[in-house]
């Protein structure tokens, strides 16, 4: 018959008595550290390690609130981190923080480099009218993910004169623009652009005034910088330090030349985007197409959509059904051999849409490597071309309110009319 025990109950924090169990309780090792202990006290004095010195004793709570605590700063590029020696050298002045706003800093232009660590209050200037709220914080947040900016929002932490707004709510000249506490990780140095590509851009300027910039942009240099590119023209002229407002009105393609447009206000950028936007803007290009195009002028209108391979690298493809409409149309000014020169004229502003649209008429554009045929650019590529003969030579923008009609031109650049030249006339 078996003898009755009490129940044992499972609980981490009771021990093991000898009610629990009626047999022998085993003997445990002793634990490592009292074996070493017992080991060192074997030990010849002589041959014990020397002990190490005893840390200093951790300040009290009194003494830590009697030590004085620096002062907060309101805004830190890295957080937590140790000012370099020059740094420290220089004097800083700590902002003056507004008691009725709760430590809240007032300021009327963002510091692009810098996020704030306190509250912060932005009122919206003249080159901010009009602009999306969340295109605005964008912009004054550098480095902070738009999911983020767009969190902030929706949380209401973001206000406008006292109110929640939406993501799409326009700014308007005046208003007052509540910041919450932003804090990332410290972002790498952005590259600057060599000076010798600062010096090449200013002596590719073709207009300026107050509200525009345009420059002949080289054939090789990309709009805007990106994954893989460090710079463009917009980092680089960015970087003449001349201007405290400046962006791109359009974009063009890395190997496309001529006049690129860039908007020194606010003002000036809506009303580019607007002429862009709404197809009233005036385009023209210079595109060398391989092979002879018979008859006039040919009109291409077929919708382009952008498409992926497995491999990553993305083409831009004709689909009628999921397309966004596009509209080209290619007017012949001179036959060579083998090769037609065209003067495009583009009613919307796809991407890589002159490429695709000659591509569709069984006439790429020479020096093309992503559309072009490669049999077909054989003969071109053999004289010498190394890089894809497009041109932008031509840009109007019409007479928009306080605006009149802007026209640019840029002339084909000797690199390309000799090469027309060692083409030879056409039969």
């Amino acid at each position: 018959m078996r003898s009755e025990r009490p129940v044992r109950k499972f609980d981490k924090k009771a021990r093991p008595t000898e009610e629990w169990n009626s047999g022998p309780v085993p003997v445990r090792a002793p634990p490592r550290t009292a074996r070493a202990a017992a080991a060192r006290s074997a030990e010849p004095a002589a041959e014990r390690p020397k002990p190490r010195p005893e840390a200093a004793p951790r300040p009290t709570a009194t003494a830590a609130a009697a030590k004085p605590r620096p002062s907060k700063p309101a805004f830190g590029k890295s957080f937590g981190s140790r000012p370099s020696s020059s740094a420290a050298k220089k004097k800083v002045t700590a902002p003056k923080f507004n008691q009725v706003s709760r430590a809240a800093v007032k300021a009327k232009v963002a510091e692009p480099a810098l996020l704030p660590t306190v509250v912060v209050h932005m009122t919206v200037g003249p080159n901010e009218d009009g602009q999306r709220i969340d295109n605005y914080l964008m912009k004054c947040l550098p480095g902070v993910p738009k999911s983020h900016i767009y969190l902030i929002l929706r949380s209401g932490q973001v206000r406008v004169d006292g109110g929640r707004v939406k993501p799409d709510r326009k700014i308007a000249l005046g208003e007052e623009i509540r910041i919450p506490p932003v804090r990332i990780a410290e972002k790498s140095e952005q590259i600057r652009a060599p000076d010798a590509v600062l010096n090449r851009l200013r002596e590719a300027i073709v207009y300026e005034d107050e509200h525009y910039l345009a420059i002949c942009k080289p054939a090789g240099l990309a709009s805007h910088g990106g994954t893989g590119i460090a710079y463009g023209v917009i980092e680089a002229a960015r970087g003449w330090g001349k201007y405290d407002f400046l962006e791109l009105a359009h974009r063009l393609d890395r190997d496309t030349s001529g006049v690129l447009l860039l908007a020194k206000s606010r003002v000036g950028l809506l009303r580019a985007q607007r002429a862009f936007r709404e197809g009233l803007a005036d385009k023209r290009y210079f595109a060398l197409i391989v092979g002879r195009l018979q008859g006039g002028a040919r009109d291409v209108d077929a919708a382009l959509v952008k498409r992926s391979i497995p491999g990553g690298e993305r083409f831009i493809d004709i689909d009628e059904e999921d397309g966004k409409p596009s509209k080209s149309r290619f007017v012949p000014q001179a036959h060579y051999k083998d090769a037609t020169l065209c003067e495009v004229h583009i009613f919307s502003g796809r991407t890589h849409q002159i490429r695709v649209h000659a591509l569709a008429l069984g006439h790429p554009v020479a020096g093309d490597r992503k559309y072009g045929l490669r049999d077909d650019q054989k003969p071109i590529r053999d004289l010498g071309l190394r890089r894809m003969f497009l041109h932008s030579h031509f840009l109007q923008l019409p007479a928009d309110g306080d605006f009149g009609k802007l026209i640019l031109n840029a002339p084909m650049t000797d690199e390309l009319r000799e090469f027309l030249d060692l083409l030879g006339p056409g039969r």
